[in-house]
């Protein structure tokens, strides 16, 4: 998700960040952040330019996705409907310890997820106002 937030905020003027870039920006590892990307790329997320002048970028109307679009392409679904401790058959009739109130969390991160866009922090990122670095 940093990574998709970076290329975002920096591709709003038209410009295209390469891989190098973007995890030194956000501290993330080169190789690992290549194949996320690369395969959000393939899911329509992002897009991307191969040779000397390439990079990721997003286009306009893809900033108007949600983040939960990121994180099923990344993670699947499972946050969205998944049982707290990983059981198959968990569920509203046969519910594990810590069904209802995961299920509480669940609902509140989905909703989270649902409704914040891709771009939605676009002017908090580029005023410096909200950092994508662990510090």
């Amino acid at each position: 998700m940093r990574a998709v937030f970076y290329i975002a905020s920096s591709t709003i003027s038209g410009n295209r960040v390469g891989i190098k870039e973007i995890a030194s920006k956000i501290d993330s590892p080169e190789y690992f952040l290549a194949k996320i990307l690369q395969d959000l790329s393939r899911k329509g997320l992002i897009s991307s330019v191969k040779g000397p002048n390439g990079g990721f970028y997003i286009e306009g109307e893809a900033l108007n996705r949600p983040l939960a679009d990121i994180v099923t392409a990344v993670d699947g679904d499972e946050i969205f409907n998944g049982c707290g401790m990983g059981l198959a058959h968990c569920s509203e009739t046969n519910p594990c310890p810590l069904h209802h109130e995961f299920k509480k969390v669940r609902n509140q991160i989905t909703h989270m997820l649902t409704i914040t866009t891709i771009g939605q922090f676009n002017k908090e990122l580029g005023n410096g106002l909200i950092s994508l670095k662990k510090s």
